[in-house]
């Protein structure tokens, strides 16, 4: 697998993420040991997660989107021994409950090392973006600055963040 490290090209990002090309998964970052986010996910790439060691994998994809078959997905993830939490988000009208779901999921050491991901890794980018503040502590910049790195590209689902870690400081 070809991986490419980001650290440097955004100097206020802490770590290192490492992108990675996967058969099967759009735009692979692992952000570190416990966590990496994508884009779209095809069924037959979800056995790699488990072999790559992944213990949970979370969709924020609507059953809606093209090439999002939920079901599909979730008995691949079954199959293969992987916990699958499927959290659909709207990137056009984001539900603030997903994102208290999304902190749930990700923060439970029983769904770690997950597997988190999207149709782009956009919607991925801004629950990220929450996780950082929130959770671990990052400064705004710092996080908005990885967010953008992984996939978020949205203004729209930036600003809902940016809403959400003030209304939850």
């Amino acid at each position: 697998m070809a991986a490419l490290l980001l650290a440097g090209m955004l100097p206020s990002v802490a770590g290192q993420l490492v992108k990675q090309d996967v058969e099967g998964i759009r735009n692979f970052t692992r952000v570190d040991a416990t966590v990496a986010c994508a884009g779209a996910t095809s069924v037959e790439a979800i056995a790699e997660l488990k072999r790559q060691g992944f213990a949970a994998i979370v969709n924020l994809r609507l059953e809606s989107e093209a090439g999002a078959d939920i079901d599909a997905s979730r008995a691949a993830a079954e199959a293969a021994g992987l916990e699958y939490i499927h959290l659909p988000l709207d990137g056009g009208a984001p539900d603030p409950a997903v994102a208290d779901a999304f902190l749930a999921a990700v923060t439970d050491t029983a769904n770690q090392p997950v597997f988190i991901h999207c149709a782009s890794a956009n919607r991925v980018g801004a629950l990220w973006l929450i996780k950082r503040v929130l959770k671990d502590g990052w400064s705004v910049e710092e996080a908005t600055n990885e967010a953008k790195a992984i996939g978020l590209r949205s203004e729209a689902l930036e600003q809902f963040a940016l809403k959400y870690i003030a209304d939850h400081r």
